[in-house]
């Protein structure tokens, strides 16, 4: 294979492109962004200023010097225009939840039917009527018309998936469903495509190349969310148990776009289809390493994508307009474009039987046509079905509709914070972001501590969210283990797997698979009281080793039972350490989940009794009622049920244990930092007293 390298002036001025257009494009995303706008308009305004219309117009040896028209000048450019948009379309895909689509129903069949059917049909009504001076050399009206009704039902995925993201509506309904009807009209599109050009190019169109791509299309997206996704998961535990770095883990995310792009792009669907199935793919495995997302997401969002957007508006030329027919029937063009999608999304959307304000917001998201309806424009340019002006109507189009989506976007939301469900998903969402314990990784529950593993099963499902999926890990060599059974009784309702080992479940075992992608190890209290320590050889080795939270519960004293259906009252100690604020997490899902009431005591330790409702003047006061009130709003986030004083006494264990003596708890949350004394953990004085002696259920919830 012979490879052509451009030479050094064609180097010199791709250099200066790419500086040119990202300082423009992130400067004016920059002011966007101060006038409440996404960057995203900004940067397609760059294009627009860049081009013919004003620089070209204004400096024309300049622009002709920037921009000139070589092939090989500007297939460098939009090279990296498309690594752009096939970045963001990954990160897009890490975003996208099926789960909460699918749960859209009898909206996801219609909404994607009504925002296609009725922008075709208003697109093959405006070829029909628009003059003859616009049709290309092909001379043929009903590929031409049939080109501007393909042209008209496309939406633009990656405009889309910029505006939600930077408007922070990505994980709305409304955003999930506006990002999986635009997959499916963009699908849609490129298949009309298709079939146009096949007319444009031939007279006709295959019937069995289509099929072949339709068919090829169905099969792609089953294999990679099965065989690929199990692939995968493979490789990203391997990736984890060697220790890759976050370079190797960029490097795999971007090999696996790429294969899937690749697949897609030999469909006949562009690459950036592709792309964002691989982002769904990888955003749904067991193992995922956020820092390699956050990474291509900086990449993207900070140089990539704006260059994809301002390169979008390079090549339209806004002169045309000054011819009045050109003009008038752009103005024409821009209405049936703009009003059809609007039209047709929400009769889908009512159809469907979503909120008014809800088809408001998917009809104004999915009207962005963006750079992908450039690209048809240069195909139907290509083919002789379009000429410059109907081209330049078609991109002006593409832009203008882009540009109008974030601001009527945001107008269309604004003071709508969606049905309660949504809004309790929400705040479960940006509390679990922030949490160090409770979170959407995995749990990972040894069957080992007899009864004690089966409070810590019911205490996990009561306190994590359904949707997180639990691993057991058990001994296959004990029959009709009573316990393991009733652990998977508990987690009946919530995903699970069976590690089936040859043997006893051993700490080295629990440790090597909690490395796989787990966000916390639950384990069932095993105490050994006594001078050699408080825990188990199998507890201590777990808490020396692991690098993931844990949470150890001990059963009441005394109690032949399993626990209670509910805990009913509950004392939290509140501190200021990262394992206080994960037992905080523990009690407050208990809390709003199954109604537990919850005490929050702070202990000061002094000799002189501080009334509850006085703080004093007294720095140990003041610190007690702060970290109670952060607390206390993080428990009313949680939507959890609690009361909160400050306790003064010698013994901290002592006023802990005398909390849960008055109120009558059956259950006490603690937190603990792990520390290793004698090579041996140490879990506080406090903790430990706790465990040995508190008649109540006991949780304590571990920090590495």
């Amino acid at each position: 294979m012979k490879i052509v390298a451009p030479d050094e002036h064609q180097l010199l001025v791709f250099w200066v492109q790419l500086l040119i257009i990202l300082v423009l494009a992130r400067a004016l995303g920059r002011l966007m962004k101060r006038f409440g706008q996404p960057a995203v308009v900004g940067e397609l305004t760059a294009g627009l200023i860049l081009g013919p219309s004003l620089f070209g117009a204004v400096l024309p040896d300049a622009a002709a010097w920037l921009f000139p028209p070589d092939p090989v000048q500007s297939g460098m450019l939009f090279a990296v225009g498309w690594l752009g948009v096939v970045m963001l379309l990954i990160v897009t895909g890490f975003e996208t939840d099926l789960g909460l689509i699918a749960k859209m129903g009898r909206a996801m069949a219609v909404v994607p039917l009504g925002s296609l059917l009725v922008p075709f049909l208003m697109g093959l009504g405006t070829g029909y009527f628009l003059p003859a001076r616009f049709i290309g050399e092909s001379d043929d009206r009903t590929v031409f018309m049939l080109f501007m009704a393909s042209a008209l039902s496309i939406s633009a995925l990656p405009v889309i998936a910029k505006v939600l993201t930077e408007l922070g509506f990505m994980r709305r309904n409304f955003g999930q469903v506006t990002i999986a009807a635009g997959m499916i009209d963009d699908i849609i599109g490129w298949l009309l495509l298709g079939v146009v050009a096949g007319l444009a190019g031939s007279g006709g169109f295959s019937l069995v190349d289509l099929l072949v791509t339709v068919l090829g299309l169905f099969a792609f997206i089953l294999a990679a969310f099965t065989i690929g996704a199990r692939a995968i998961d493979l490789a990203t535990r391997s990736m984890r148990s060697t220790g890759a770095s976050t370079t190797s883990w960029l490097g795999f995310i971007l090999l696996v776009a790429l294969a899937f792009g690749s697949v897609t792009q030999y469909l006949g669907v562009e690459v950036v289809f592709g792309a964002f199935v691989a982002g769904i793919v990888l955003g749904r495995a067991r193992i995922r390493h956020h820092e390699a997302e956050e990474m291509l997401e900086s990449a993207s969002g900070g140089f990539f994508a704006p260059v994809f957007f301002a390169t979008a508006g390079l090549r339209v030329d806004l002169t045309i307009l000054t011819d009045s027919t050109v003009f008038l029937w752009a103005c024409i063009v821009l209405f049936m474009a703009t009003a059809s999608k609007f039209i047709g999304t929400f009769l889908g959307a009512k159809l469907g039987r979503l909120p008014n304000r809800e088809g408001l917001a998917l009809a104004i998201g999915l009207n962005a046509r963006g750079s992908l309806e450039i690209i048809i424009a240069s195909v139907g340019l290509s083919l002789g079905v379009l000429n410059t002006s109907s081209y330049t109507m078609l991109v002006l189009m593409a832009i203008a509709t882009s540009m109008m989506a974030p601001p009527l976007l945001r107008l269309a939301v604004r003071d709508w914070e969606g049905s309660p469900e949504e809004k309790l998903r929400l705040r479960l969402e940006e509390t679990s972001s922030r949490n160090v314990a409770v979170r959407r990784a995995p749990i990972l529950l040894p069957v080992h501590g007899g009864k004690n593993s089966v409070a810590a099963a019911q205490v996990m499902q009561f306190a994590w969210p359904d949707s997180v999926e639990a691993t057991v890990m058990l001994d296959r060599s004990v029959p009709d283990d009573p316990d393991a059974a009733a652990v998977g009784n508990v987690f009946y309702e919530r995903p699970q797997r069976m590690i089936e080992l040859e043997g006893p479940v051993s700490a080295a075992a629990v440790v090597s698979e909690s490395a796989l992608g787990y966000g916390v190890i639950g384990l069932g209290a095993e105490l050994e009281p006594g001078d050699d320590g408080l825990f188990s050889p199998f507890v201590e080795e777990i808490l020396i080793r692991s690098t993931v939270p844990t949470v150890i519960v001990r059963r009441a004293l005394h109690l032949d039972r399993p626990l209670p259906p509910a805990f009913a009252r509950a004392v939290v100690p509140i501190g200021g350490s990262r394992a206080s604020r994960g037992a905080q997490e523990v009690a407050f899902n208990l809390s709003a989940g199954i109604g537990t009431e919850l005490q929050l005591i702070h202990v000061v330790a002094r000799s002189r009794t501080l009334a509850s409702g006085n703080r004093g003047e007294r720095p140990e006061a003041d610190m007690a009622w702060k970290l109670l009130e952060e607390a206390v709003t993080f428990a009313a986030d949680a939507q959890a049920r609690v009361v909160h004083t400050v306790r003064h006494g010698e013994s901290t264990a002592g006023e802990i244990l005398a909390a849960v003596d008055e109120l009558g708890a059956d259950l006490l949350v603690l937190g603990a930092q792990v520390r290793i004394v004698d090579g041996r953990p140490f879990l506080g004085h406090t903790v430990e007293q706790a465990l040995q002696e508190c008649p109540a259920t006991v949780i304590v919830v571990t920090h590495p």
